[in-house]
C-alpha cells in the first residue's frame, strides 16, 4: 500500500513539477547532475539501507535465469549508468537487475558533446555518446567497492564493447580488445553476466561483427577464454530478419553464448515513425518508443526460430506493463529500459512490475516464466 501511494505521488509530481524543470535543461546536463547526486546519496548510510519506496516485488515475478535468481524481470539497460556510479540507487528504484556500460579495454572520452537529444512527442532520445568510460580496470575497481550484499538479490550485467579508437578498427585488434576486457572482468569476478555489445552504432569503424563471418571470428576467440560467467550478445535491430537470423545462427554454434539482448539503438531513421522534427545535423541512434515494435518482432521471430536455445532480453520502447508483457509473451525472459524512466519518472519500474502481475493473473499464468513465448505466433 505504501509503495503504491509513493509511486502515485511520484508519478504526478514528476509529470507536473520535476519533468518540466528537467526538460528545460539540456539532457547532458541532467544526466551529469543525476550521476553526481547518486554518488552523494549512496555515501549516506541511512539512505543506503532504507527500503525503496517505489519498489514492487511479488513471488510471481521471481525466476531463475542462467542459474541466477531474479526478483523481477525489469532491468536497467546499458547506456544509462555507463561507469557503474548508481548501482545501489538503481536497486532501490526497483529494478530486478541492471546492465552497466558499455565498457572498453582502454579509457575513452566518447564523442564530442552533446551526447543526448530529446524527442518529447516521440518519447525517444537520440544518443551519440560513443562509449565514454574510464576503462575496464577502473570499472572493476568501482564495482568491487560496493558492499557484496548489494548483489545478493540484484544481478549485475557488464556490457563490453571495443574501444572507440583507430587502433581497434581492424578485426584482430578489435577481437583482442574485447577479450582483454572480458579477461579483466573474469579475474575480478565483478558481475554475474557478461554482455558483448557487437552493435554500438556510434563508434570508430562502425559495427564490424554484425556480419556472420566476422562474428564467428570473435566468438571463436571468446570460446577460447573459457569464461565462468554466461554471455549474452547485444544485437542490432536495424537488420532485416534474414540478416539477423544469420547472426543468431552463428551464436547457436557457440555454447558460451547463452542469450541475446534484442536490441540496440535504431540507426535507420527511415524505420522510425517520429512525431518530432529531427535534423540530420543531430547525430546518433534512436531509443524509446520508436524502437518498440521492431525489437518485439525480432524477439518473436528469434523465439519462433530458435526456441529456448537463447535467453532473450527484450529492450526497446518498454514504457508500461503492457509493453513489457508483449515482449515476454513474444519470447523475452527479461526486459530492460532507460528512456521510459526519463519521460515517465523513476516510479515507472514499480508500476510495470505491478502491472505485470495483473496481466499474468488475467491470462491464468502462475509466474512470469510461464508467460515467456506464450504468444509467439501472434502477429
Amino acid at each position: 500500500m505504501i509503495t503504491r501511494i509513493a509511486r502515485n505521488v511520484t508519478k504526478h509530481s514528476y509529470a507536473r513539477i520535476a519533468k518540466p524543470i528537467l526538460f528545460r535543461q539540456k539532457p547532458d546536463t541532467v544526466h551529469e547532475g543525476l550521476i553526481k547526486t547518486a554518488r552523494a546519496l549512496q555515501r549516506i548510510p541511512l539512505l543506503r539501507s532504507a527500503p525503496g519506496l517505489w519498489q514492487y516485488q511479488h513471488p510471481m515475478l521471481r525466476q531463475t535465469v542462467l542459474g541466477i535468481e531474479f526478483n523481477n524481470p525489469v532491468g536497467l539497460a546499458a547506456g544509462f549508468d555507463k561507469n557503474f556510479d548508481m548501482i545501489s540507487l538503481m536497486k532501490r528504484v526497483g529494478f530486478g537487475y541492471m546492465t552497466g556500460g558499455s565498457v572498453t579495454a582502454l579509457p575513452c572520452d566518447g564523442n564530442p558533446k552533446p551526447w543526448f537529444y530529446r524527442l518529447p512527442n516521440s518519447k525517444s532520445l537520440v544518443v551519440h555518446a560513443g562509449l565514454p568510460n574510464p576503462g575496464v580496470q577502473r570499472v572493476v575497481r568501482t564495482i568491487l567497492q560496493y558492499p557484496a550484499k548489494v548483489f545478493d538479490d540484484f544481478p549485475l550485467v557488464v556490457s563490453v564493447a571495443k574501444t572507440n579508437s583507430r587502433e581497434t578498427k581492424g578485426d584482430d585488434g578489435a577481437i583482442e580488445d574485447y577479450c582483454a576486457s572480458l579477461k579483466l572482468l573474469e579475474e575480478g569476478q565483478a558481475c554475474q553476466i557478461y554482455e558483448i555489445n557487437i552493435s554500438c552504432p556510434n563508434t570508430y569503424g562502425g559495427e564490424p561483427f554484425t556480419t556472420p563471418a566476422r562474428l564467428e571470428l570473435l566468438l571463436a576467440r571468446v570460446d577460447d577464454l573459457a569464461l565462468s560467467r554466461p554471455i549474452v550478445l547485444k544485437m542490432p535491430i536495424d537488420l532485416g530478419w534474414s540478416e539477423f537470423e544469420a547472426l543468431a545462427a552463428v551464436a547457436v554454434r557457440h555454447a558460451s553464448i547463452k542469450g541475446l539482448t534484442i536490441g540496440n539503438l535504431l540507426k535507420d531513421r527511415s524505420k522510425a515513425q517520429l512525431s518530432d522534427e529531427l535534423s540530420s545535423d543531430v547525430k546518433g541512434g534512436l531509443s524509446g518508443r520508436v524502437t518498440r515494435d521492431l525489437s518485439t518482432e525480432l524477439i518473436r521471430a528469434t523465439y519462433r526460430r530458435f526456441g529456448d536455445r537463447f535467453v532473450i532480453i527484450g529492450v526497446g520502447g518498454v514504457a508500461s506493463a503492457e509493453d513489457a508483457y508483449e515482449k515476454v509473451c513474444a519470447g523475452a525472459t527479461l526486459v530492460e529500459l532507460i528512456t521510459a524512466m526519463i519521460f515517465e519518472g523513476p516510479q515507472v519500474v514499480g508500476d510495470i512490475n505491478s502491472g505485470l502481475v495483473h496481466l499474468l493473473r488475467a491470462d491464468g499464468h502462475a509466474s512470469i516464466a510461464d508467460a515467456v513465448g506464450s504468444r509467439v505466433d501472434a502477429q
